[in-house]
């Protein structure tokens, strides 16, 4: 391992050349299953390419790619809901002669107040606001039916294309489209145990708040001509990425790519991945294979050229921003927080991380020494996870510390839009 530091930053001061050198000897340490591609956004020319169009598993990288089109497609101030349901109606005292439904949106977020605290800063969507809705003035008093939960916006698969979609303890949590505190159950391995699980605690938060409920509860579809009673949303779309990319969070991604499939009509992995693909081939022009939300299948293909062509064509956009504001920074947050510390690229290099056995991969952006903007990708295929840390962080400091000049950039590299050489 010792050779990944030789010459470290060999170009960071110097040439450009130098820079290239740099980086050509720690992709040729890395191997003939490793790939690389970096591109001066403030010059527009690229300055290194090696195996740039080999498509190869991008692991968590992925989810730029449904970031990207849950940002183009729901919108990033857009909010998903839970809302809850009443057959029936508000009699004499405040009593529900009826049932509630608990009907999930694909929130990923929805929980109890202090799972949300615990889990993500206190950004989330909680049961208790629902109550508080409910039993606000001249509201419930108590409730002469039961409580079912509905999550029925998605399927029932648990899982993702990796695990056979079954659950998976790489998700962190069990996907539904009314999942509570990440999906939990209770063990309960019954028929939309989720949906049931949640119901149990809005049953249970509504008898925290003295509302008596004569009933039990479970899961049911909402039935048509039920009365909308209250409804809590989530952080926006926005936010939610900032909670899901900088500690690269499968379950959020495989939510949202479901929930992306549940606008184009059906919320299941294999409809919302199409959604992905499809937006990502038209607005960018790329065409990456996409089976999943997060990353976690080796199905999924993409290039360090397509990565850093979107990082590149998003960078000046609305999207691209949030995209960018978004990603873990180095030596601070996320996945980066504990490498690249104490070097040029800690504070002024953001990225997202991808890890699966055999595959190890960071992209990103650095503002180099120069005050050049560059969008970079680095797959390292085949070597341990430690080899490949070591030479990803040693190219992206070579980036950071980049000191070449205009000229050079625009002597030495090719543009962009022009498909480079495999």
């Amino acid at each position: 391992m010792a050779g990944a530091f030789t010459a470290a930053g060999a170009g960071a001061q110097g040439t450009l050349a130098g820079l290239q050198a740099d980086l050509a000897h720690q992709i040729a340490i890395s191997g003939s299953r490793s790939s690389a591609y970096v591109y001066d956004i403030t010059t527009k020319q690229a300055l290194y390419s090696a195996r740039p169009t080999t498509q190869r598993p991008p692991a968590s990288v992925q989810k730029l790619y449904t970031a990207t089109a849950a940002l183009q497609r729901l919108g990033p101030t857009a909010r998903l809901s839970t809302t809850v349901f009443g057959t029936g109606q508000l009699g004499p005292g405040g009593v529900w002669e009826g049932d509630l439904y608990l009907r999930g949106g694909g929130d990923p977020t929805f929980g109890d107040s202090g799972f949300i605290r615990s889990h993500y800063s206190g950004l989330g969507a909680s049961v208790s606001t629902l109550v508080s809705q409910l039993t606000q003035t001249d509201g419930i008093r108590a409730v002469r039916g039961s409580i079912y939960g509905d999550e029925s916006v998605f399927d029932s698969q648990r899982g993702e294309p990796s695990s056979g979609y079954r659950p998976d303890p790489f998700l962190e949590g069990t996907l539904s489209g009314l999942a509570f505190n990440r999906g939990a159950s209770a063990g309960r391995k019954i028929a939309h145990a989720p949906a049931a699980y949640a119901a149990r605690k809005l049953w249970a938060s509504l008898k925290n708040a003295r509302v008596s409920v004569r009933g039990s509860y479970g899961a049911a579809t909402t039935p048509a001509g039920a009365a909308q009673l209250a409804q809590v949303s989530s952080p926006t779309i926005a936010q939610l990425l900032a909670l899901m990319l900088p500690p690269s969070d499968n379950f959020f991604a495989e939510t949202l790519v479901k929930d992306l499939g549940a606008i184009a009509g059906a919320g299941t992995t294999a409809a919302g991945a199409a959604v992905v693909s499809q937006t990502i081939s038209s607005l960018l022009g790329i065409h990456p294979r996409v089976v999943d939300g997060s990353g976690l299948s080796e199905a999924d293909r993409t290039s360090v050229y397509e990565v850093t062509d979107m990082l590149v064509a998003l960078q000046p956009t609305p999207i691209g921003a949030i995209l960018r504001g978004s990603m873990a920074v180095a030596g601070r947050t996320g996945t980066l927080a504990k490498r690249l510390r104490r070097t040029g690229a800690a504070g002024r290099c953001q990225g997202k991380t991808g890890t699966l056995t055999g595959y190890s991969n960071l992209v990103g952006y650095c503002q180099a020494a120069n005050g050049h903007l560059l969008a970079f990708a680095f797959f390292n295929d085949g070597i341990s996870t430690t080899l490949a840390h070591v030479i990803q962080d040693h190219m992206t400091i070579t980036l950071a510390n980049a000191g070449y000049s205009d000229a050079e950039a625009a002597r030495g590299a090719r543009h962009l839009g022009k498909r480079p050489a495999t």
